[in-house]
């Protein structure tokens, strides 16, 4: 018991406190739990978790990349002459060219990080200026809202009308968003790359030595984090409706907070899809719940800065040394003991 309760501190500690949360909302708003202001939490919360398990990777690897949100604009704005190119295109095509723009944004950084041997934070810095400077350069900030009919198109994949009056609804990026999360756990959890990304973050020394290919890891953790931001910035054109240049800038930091908050640690070779869902749901959470409570958007970085200190200090707090001080649990203990 006390190895399954050790195994997932970090995950176990959020949830509780998520519960805890749920609990005070529900109780102090009668909207928080409302089918409506649910469905809502994941359509708003879904390019956000699309980034997160993009990021996911990339910490477990022992790297890290803000530049994310920026390629994510830069793909819409390339998407959107592919597409003309294309006659229109569709979602396939949408996929493929988002997909495939966000892997090269994503490679350029895993190449300089590797040719250079410059710490990632500096060249994700690097290139989230020059993405973002070349992008207003080209642009000149000009908004496009003449997209292809079936970019801008509400797709659905739940819709309910409650007794009241009040739709309940799930568009396709909550979907796409999940396909995301799935198709992470299945590369870090599944297969030998993920294994092999777990180890290189953890000792990057010994993975060499062991004979893991470092290019071809990097290449996989940027690459993937560069395909989600590509697919994310397809899906956020989707709900919104119009290519801004500058609408994703400033999410990157409630992102990687929440990355870190489930779990993930900034020196790698730790990190669960788990942790990462939670992180971001207790961001979407405490974000939506000050909005019902009436309390100043301002108050939100501050919330969100103290439990992320808070988080990091008592980190090294063992939920598994807790439940063995439990008398219940000291009891089972000499009993199995005595056995």
């Amino acid at each position: 018991m006390r190895r399954l309760v050790t195994g997932y501190t970090v995950e176990l500690r959020l949830l509780a406190v998520l519960l805890a949360m749920c609990v005070c909302l529900s109780i102090l708003s009668e909207h928080f739990l409302t089918a409506g202001n649910l469905t809502a939490l994941l359509n708003n919360n879904a390019v956000n978790l699309i980034w997160a398990v993009g990021l996911l990777v990339v910490l477990i690897s022992g790297g890290i990349d803000i530049s994310f949100a920026v390629a994510a604009s830069v793909v819409q704005y390339v998407a959107v002459y592919c597409f003309g190119a294309l006659g229109g295109g569709n979602w396939f095509f949408g996929f493929v060219v988002c997909g495939m723009l966000g892997i090269g944004l994503g490679l350029i950084n895993a190449y300089l990080i590797h040719s250079f041997r410059i710490i990632s934070i500096v060249v994700t810095i690097a290139t989230f200026n020059a993405f973002f400077g070349l992008l207003m350069f080209f642009t000149s900030g000009r908004f496009i809202y003449n997209l292809p009919s079936w970019w801008v198109d509400r797709i659905f994949i739940f819709e309910h009308q409650a007794a009241d009056g009040t739709w309940s609804e799930l568009n396709l990026s909550v979907a796409v968003m999940a396909a995301c999360v799935f198709a992470t756990w299945v590369i870090i959890a599944g297969t030998n790359v993920g294994r092999q990304i777990y180890a290189f973050g953890d000792n990057p020394e010994g993975a060499r030595r062991a004979g893991v290919n470092i290019a071809f890891m990097q290449a996989v953790a940027f690459g993937w984090m560069g395909l989600m931001a590509g697919i994310a910035g397809l899906m956020q054109v989707n709900i919104v409706k119009e290519v801004v240049p500058n609408a994703l800038i400033g999410r990157e930091l409630d992102v990687l907070a929440a990355v870190v908050l489930g779990g993930a640690r900034l020196g790698g070779g730790k990190g669960s899809i788990l942790g990462c869902i939670l992180g971001v749901m207790f961001v979407a959470i405490t974000q939506n719940g000050l909005n019902l409570l009436g309390v100043s958007p301002f108050a939100f970085q501050m919330i969100i800065g103290s439990v992320i200190l808070i988080a990091i200090s008592t980190s090294n707090l063992s939920l598994g040394d807790a439940f063995e001080r439990l008398p219940l649990a000291a009891a089972f203990k000499r009993r199995t003991l005595r056995r």
